[in-house]
């Protein structure tokens, strides 16, 4: 390895890790970057399906509104960086943004490249140096940090901050690493499980649907006792095993073990049950000699058909002048609370995010200093804080990446 003196040491090369590092650097410290991957942001080249959601045009208060577990704890952090000053780094890097429903903000190039590339640019321009290397331990001596271990030999700096990120999307380098790292130096680790997962289903015809997309429909989550625990409206996506998308993905943070859990789609959420049955005996009116089946499809995608009629017990091939109120009935009991049984999240290496991490009550919320050793500092993912989709979680790896960075930045070396 290079025997370059640094004075601060970031281990990860993701979101938070670059974003701490520039910021250190830009400061005037001598800053080395380790990642064990061969090339920086692995992970955040593939997030938003490679577009890169990297933030949400709203106020810092809305950053928290949206953040599932410790949002207090990001209160002085996304203050001092919010997503305004987020978007203008970027476009002052030469990263054009665009903002699209919802507020969410993507490079105008629709590729995730240029973010990291222009991330990649800022970290030469700072004099950031990167080595690719995996820290194995921290070098600890009483209470305070002496360096690093890596695979690739020991380093000495009296700073690290660690932003090793959780274990979604193992294959981008994100194993978990950061966690025995912090525990070591005296950490309490929340166990990570997968958020923003997508969805098994017990059944539901899920299978036969696979590859369905519906957009404009209201999701229900519903607990063991029936409760509501979380309701939400936009896109889903039927897919083999179950359902996926961002209303599913959103939802699968609220499973917190009060299951068995059933998710309800209202397929019409913009008409009332009155309005829907007016408009399926509009519908049935203008049709009368069809069949049950044929008369469905102005209602329904048209794979969706043959699932709604079989639940409802309605022959396909009755006529709908002969279709009585109860069979009526059941059909808008189907267009209003199609329920899909679930059977529990996909496995964590398929979420966005993970939910657990490093206590926050063991870090210090305006600095990301950690509580229990000196010169070490925690951001990003590591970090027992998660959000919804659209942009928030990477709000999250910039603000505390950037708090850690400066503040590392200002601390003085220990003797």
């Amino acid at each position: 390895m290079s025997d370059w003196k640094a004075e601060i040491l970031v281990i990860g090369g993701g979101a938070a890790g670059m974003m701490a590092a520039g910021t250190a650097a830009e400061a005037g410290r001598r800053v080395l970057l380790l990642e064990k991957n061969g090339r920086l942001g692995k992970k955040l080249a593939i997030t938003g399906k490679g577009r890169c959601n990297l933030t949400n045009r709203c106020a810092p208060e809305a950053v928290l509104q949206n953040t599932l577990r410790n949002p207090r704890f990001l209160n002085s952090a996304v203050r001092a960086f919010p997503p305004e000053q987020v978007m203008a780094f970027f476009e002052d890097l030469g990263c054009a943004l665009k903002v699209e429903r919802g507020e969410r903000v993507f490079p105008v190039s629709d590729r995730s490249a240029s973010v990291v590339d222009a991330l990649r640019r800022w970290l030469r321009r700072t004099g950031v140096r990167v080595e690719q290397a995996a820290a194995q331990a921290l070098l600890i001596r009483n209470g305070a940090l002496r360096g690093v271990r890596t695979d690739r030999g020991e380093l000495a700096a009296g700073r690290v901050i660690l932003c090793t990120g959780g274990v979604s999307y193992p294959l981008t380098g994100s194993t978990g690493d950061g966690y025995r790292l912090a525990a070591a130096a005296g950490h309490t680790i929340v166990p990570p499980r997968g958020s923003l997962v997508p969805l098994a289903a017990r059944d539901g015809g899920c299978a036969e649907l696979q590859g369905l997309s519906l957009r404009n429909v209201g999701v229900r989550l519903r607990d063991g006792r029936g409760r509501v625990v979380y309701e939400d409206f936009g896109e889903l996506l039927f897919t083999h095993f179950g359902l996926s998308g961002p209303t599913i993905l959103s939802a699968s943070a609220h499973l917190d073990g009060g299951g068995p859990y059933t998710v309800e789609i209202d397929l019409k959420p913009a008409l009332d049950e009155g309005k829907l049955d007016e408009r399926i005996l509009r519908d049935f009116a203008a049709q009368k000699n069809r069949g049950f089946e044929n008369a469905l499809t102005e209602l329904l995608p048209r794979s969706l058909i043959p699932v709604v009629v079989r639940r409802t017990g309605v022959d396909p091939a009755a006529k709908v002048h002969s279709v009585t109120r109860a069979q009526r009935r059941a059909l808008l009991e189907q267009l209003k609370r199609f329920t899909i049984p679930i059977a529990g999240p996909r496995p964590v290496d398929e979420a966005i995010v993970t939910a657990g991490g490093v206590c926050v009550r063991e870090v210090a919320p305006k600095t990301m200093a950690s509580k229990r050793c000196r010169g070490l500092y925690l951001a990003g993912e590591v970090l027992d804080v998660d959000a919804y989709t659209g942009g928030f979680n990477l709000q999250i790896a910039w603000s505390t990446g950037r708090a850690a960075g400066k503040a590392a930045s200002l601390e003085e070396e220990i003797s």
